[in-house]
């Protein structure tokens, strides 16, 4: 298979992951004996300050051409310490969501077993915990009219029956694959536009009766994802609710570092990790690269080619149990191996098995 791949490093601790991700990518590909090109483009804090736009013209050019986005992060203390700055970097990734089409985000949140104690759950609680949750990422506050004054603020959340409808038949697709049970998340007793999802979700139901279907606040998921995390197995719910209630569950799993995801929709898909830029950490060869080079896994299976997703978890699942981490997850003693040493040994991995 031949595979166009647009490069998009970012800022912070962006460049030094990416790097794992294409290594671990072309490792990959020549073992399995696919040919991959890599075409980088900027954005976020380091485009506005190259070209003054977080999401320039030539970058969505290189997305569009290619067959997928590996992209890593964007963010820069200079613009989140200025809340009168008109031009931010995660401005970009918001257009590069728009612009491609991406109104489904899958995250999947799972727990490996050597990292348990990492967890702020109880073992007991957290063991075993593996759902998927599925983001509405095109809609919702993020992208509604909105007002600002010294005096007054407001976000629209907006919603159309065609942008629920069609991320609802995205979560029933991987419900189907999976335990076939999905949990839709809303605030229905509060919100209209949550009262509009409910009203679809039920309708859409009946097209699926064999998935489970819940429905839940968004209250209440969030408290159950702490009390019994082992109850979901796909969730899907919209913007604002998907991006609180991801982050949470990246955390019970004990690092966000571990954590990668994939953004799909009308055009040129995006993998990536779920966690920020951690400016403070910029060049210091200690950030986790294992959520990177995990959606680099995930771009692989989007393609189908499951062998190779399979490999690279195996490899990061090998890498853990060898105790070769990152300073963040290691074990009191172990060695030190910085960002750029876990992949090195991962890459090594998949040459030789």
């Amino acid at each position: 298979m031949d595979l166009k791949i647009a490069v998009l490093p970012g800022d912070g601790i962006g460049p030094e992951i990416s790097a794992q991700g294409v290594a671990v990518m072309t490792a990959v590909c020549e073992k399995f004996g696919h040919k991959v090109s890599y075409e980088y483009a900027i954005c976020g804090a380091d485009a506005i300050d190259k070209v003054g736009d977080p999401f320039p013209e030539e970058t969505f050019k290189i997305c569009m051409d290619a067959d997928a986005v590996l992209f890593s992060a964007v963010g820069d203390p200079k613009f989140d310490n200025d809340p009168t700055a008109k031009v931010r970097p995660e401005q970009g990734l918001l257009a590069m969501r728009k612009k491609l089409g991406l109104f489904a985000n899958i995250r999947p949140v799972e727990t490996f077993d050597c990292l348990i104690h990492k967890s702020p759950l109880k073992d007991e609680l957290v063991r075993g915990a593996d759902f998927i949750c599925i983001r509405e990422l095109t809609g919702g506050m993020y992208f509604g009219e909105k007002y600002q004054d010294d005096e007054k603020a407001y976000d629209t959340n907006a919603y159309t029956r065609p942008e629920v409808e069609r991320i609802l038949e995205v979560a029933y697709q991987y419900a189907l694959r999976r335990k076939k049970h999905l949990t839709v998340v809303d605030k229905a007793n509060v919100l209209a536009s949550s009262r509009l999802w409910r009203q679809v979700a039920k309708e859409v139901a009946t097209k699926y009766p064999e998935v489970e279907t819940d429905y839940m606040f968004v209250d209440n998921a969030a408290m159950r994802m702490i009390q019994d995390p082992k109850f979901f197995d796909v969730m899907v719910t919209e913007n604002t609710f998907g991006d609180i209630l991801t982050d949470e569950g990246s955390c019970i799993t004990g690092s966000m570092g571990l954590l990668p995801s994939a953004s799909t929709g009308e055009h040129t898909p995006v993998f990536e990790p779920i966690h920020g830029s951690w400016p403070q950490a910029k060049g210091l060869n200690i950030a986790n690269p294992l959520a990177q080079i995990l959606s680099v896994a995930m771009l692989f299976e989007y393609f189908n080619l499951m062998e190779e997703g399979k490999l690279i978890r195996q490899a990061v699942n090998a890498s853990l149990d060898a105790n070769v981490r990152t300073p963040e997850i290691q074990v009191e003693g172990g060695a030190k191996y910085g960002t750029k040493e876990v992949g090195e040994w991962i890459v090594n991995y998949i040459k030789n098995n």
